[in-house]
């Protein structure tokens, strides 16, 4: 909690105690079991954590990047699997909020910030992950409605979740025919996938979206025709600060896991505390970790400040803390011996489940791409 304000520091002691007591005991059950867990979201909602970053007059909290931040990193120390979902979340209820009419953000916001209605993001396709730009799925205006075709896959909360923020071709080829339309649960031509079994995020069910002949209405549609693809690269900004937040939480409580383990575990006659290599070992993953967490703490500050090299700097976290904390877990694990393999020790699923956000909201090897293209364009 350095250099946070008081009411920073009060958010996060809320957090802390709700990952603490209402999502650390049932993480390991909501994983082994695949429980979507929807009561407990909705206890985190009654906190304000449904909509953090949108705004009061449609029921969000109001805060800004940083407090968003604080909020998922301690989240995340009681189930990764579930903040991530609800970072997502998050990040669709603030794109109707932000880039929605006066109608939309009072038809949307108010259920979702309560978490009484839950949302997914919709961008990659089975054809295009990293190159959302060629993404296929059209939608076709006939009067009033658009007619939708094509499928989503990877989509967290998909055949769950009640709204659906999706990104389709109205246009021509490229980012300036893509347009963002919202989506209900129900809608005549809107069906799902098979749920895939996953390595982590257990939590959250995925399943692709698929659209056949879905009709949607014109006035379901976030902003003007051909501003869809720029509505997703800024709510993938804050996704990403979001994920990387996530990330800290887990590398986090794995620290603590460590710290305990070579306290109380023993080998030749003594803790593994006294052995030197793994206190070297405990003090390289504090400090990477606290190295990432001021590196994302940055990056939302540019961005709640809309500075001009804050995506640049979103892109630089997500890279160097997903990375990182996920190097820190890994290493937690073999610190654990063969007792981090064991699912009864809850440092292996902490492992599982940030694996994949160094592939999501952009994989890292497009992060990387960002950064330079940035660098080189001067």
């Amino acid at each position: 909690s350095t250099g946070l304000t008081e009411d920073q520091k009060e958010f996060q002691k809320v957090a802390l105690d709700f990952a603490a007591k209402e999502m650390a005991p049932y993480m390991a059950e909501w994983d082994e079991k695949e429980i979507f867990p929807v009561e407990t979201m909705r206890k985190a909602a009654q906190l304000g954590f449904g909509g953090i970053y949108v705004k009061p007059d449609v029921g969000g909290s109001g805060l800004s990047r940083l407090d968003t931040s604080i909020i998922f990193e301690a989240l995340s120390t009681g189930c990764v699997s579930t903040t991530a979902y609800m970072s997502i979340h998050n990040m669709c209820v603030w794109m109707i909020d932000t880039f929605g009419n006066e109608e939309q953000r009072r038809r949307f916001c108010p259920s979702l910030c309560s978490m009484e209605k839950f949302a997914s993001y919709c961008l990659t396709e089975p054809g295009s992950g990293s190159d959302a730009a060629s993404l296929l799925t059209s939608a076709q205006r006939k009067g009033d409605t658009y007619v939708l075709n094509g499928s989503k896959a990877f989509i967290s909360g998909g055949g769950d979740t009640d709204v659906y923020v999706v990104m389709c071709r109205t246009g021509g080829p490229g980012p300036k025919g893509i347009s963002c339309l919202v989506l209900e649960k129900g809608m005549p031509g809107l069906s799902f996938g098979k749920k895939e079994k996953k390595v982590g995020w257990n939590s959250q069910p995925t399943r692709a979206v698929i659209f056949e002949d879905c009709i949607v209405p014109v006035g379901n549609r976030l902003g003007a025709e051909g501003q869809g693809f720029s509505i997703a690269m800024q709510g993938l900004n804050g996704g990403r600060i979001n994920i990387a937040s996530c990330s800290l939480g887990a590398a986090h409580a794995s620290v603590l896991l460590t710290q305990e383990h070579l306290t109380v575990r023993k080998q030749f006659g003594e803790p593994l505390a006294n052995n030197q290599y793994l206190q070297f070992r405990l003090a390289e993953m504090a400090t990477r970790l606290v190295a990432a967490r001021l590196m994302v703490r940055n990056a939302a500050r540019a961005l709640q400040e809309g500075r001009e090299d804050a995506a640049v700097l979103c892109s630089m976290a997500k890279l160097f803390a997903t990375d990182e904390c996920f190097g820190i877990c890994n290493q937690a694990l073999q610190m654990h011996g063969g007792y981090g393999y064991l699912k009864d020790y809850a440092v292996q699923q902490f492992v599982r489940d940030i694996r994949v956000h160094q592939i999501l909201e952009g994989t890292n090897e497009v992060m990387r791409m960002i950064v330079a293209r940035n660098l080189l364009q001067g």
